[in-house]
């Protein structure tokens, strides 16, 4: 028997408890917050999280702190801190408004002339040691055992492309895996752990929804999050590499279509319009989040058996 006439032979049954799937996505990754909130409001805490790129880092934190308010509260005192500004993601923006005023089109054109520098001679455009240390920020230097809750993080081996799962078996720092997780292509610079280069988990896992039903056992069904972008139908690339940033949006849509076919619920909180690195309205974000779990809680609560 397939493995998805496996899950769907197994979701006739109810489930004592349930793995949850946080997906990759940037800023839109701060509805994750607002999914655990309502969560554990309902008294619903997983059994074991999986999380790829943002969705690792959020589940990470939840995991070794098992408070949403707690962890939402440090999630805003990080993004709003310097360290956080000093990975400057405002020079990768794509689309959106623009100011229109001289300097800010002068300034806007002196970025765009780096960015197109440094993607024509370097691989990555941001400092992977900031981002090292922003995760270490979020995430302490806990090592996966301490996690109260178990969590499995996604990442890509680079250059074989090989999706790797890390655990508490795996001997490595959860913040580090976490870091690697969220190592962007372009973006950052492949992160290297036990001499394999890893890149973000999201490449090949956007919504970690296979792998959480590799986690879970007979008795457990899988909620997934999925954060992911929507194309705009108003917005077109204007050059080569808003074309690029188009056609992986556009493959990591269709990645998560089946991706889904894994999930027994699925929350899909309303942020595929903001851009990934749009950080700068948490509280909206973490809301949608909130929204959208509370609308899917009356099923998830009716297939476990609670």
């Amino acid at each position: 028997m397939y493995l998805l006439e496996r899950i769907f032979e197994a979701r006739k049954r109810k489930k004592s408890g349930f793995v949850l799937a946080l997906g990759g996505g940037g800023g839109r990754g701060l509805a994750h917050l607002g999914v655990l909130d309502v969560l554990e409001q309902h008294h619903l805490k997983p059994d074991a999280i999986v999380g790829s790129s943002i969705g690792a880092m959020f589940g990470a934190m939840y995991a070794i702190t098992p408070d949403a308010a707690a962890v939402i509260r440090r999630a805003e005192e990080i993004l709003a801190s310097d360290l956080f500004a000093s990975l400057d993601l405002s020079m990768l923006e794509t689309n959106g408004a623009q100011d229109q005023s001289w300097l800010g089109r002068m300034s806007s054109a002196a970025k765009q002339a780096l960015l197109y520098t440094r993607a024509a001679t370097e691989r990555s455009v941001a400092d992977i040691d900031i981002l090292t240390d922003i995760v270490f920020s979020f995430c302490g230097g806990e090592s996966f055992e301490d996690a109260k809750i178990p969590v499995y993080v996604t990442a890509v081996a680079f250059p074989s492309g090989e999706c790797h799962i890390f655990s508490a078996t795996s001997g490595v720092k959860l913040p580090c895996a976490v870091a690697a997780s969220m190592a962007i292509p372009g973006v950052f610079e492949p992160l290297k752990i036990d001499g394999v280069q890893y890149v973000d988990g999201g490449v090949a896992s956007d919504l970690p929804a296979k792998e959480a039903q590799m986690v879970a056992n007979a008795e457990q069904l899988v909620l997934a999050v999925n954060v992911g972008a929507r194309p705009r139908e108003d917005v077109e690339p204007s050059n080569v590499y808003g074309m690029r940033d188009w056609s992986a949006q556009i493959q990591a849509l269709y990645l998560r279509k089946y991706n889904k076919a894994f999930a027994d619920v699925l929350i899909e909180p309303l942020v595929g319009f903001t851009q990934w690195q749009d950080f700068s309205n948490p509280e909206q974000e973490i809301e949608k989040g909130r929204q959208a779990a509370l609308e899917k809680i009356p099923e998830l609560i009716e297939k476990l058996d609670v």
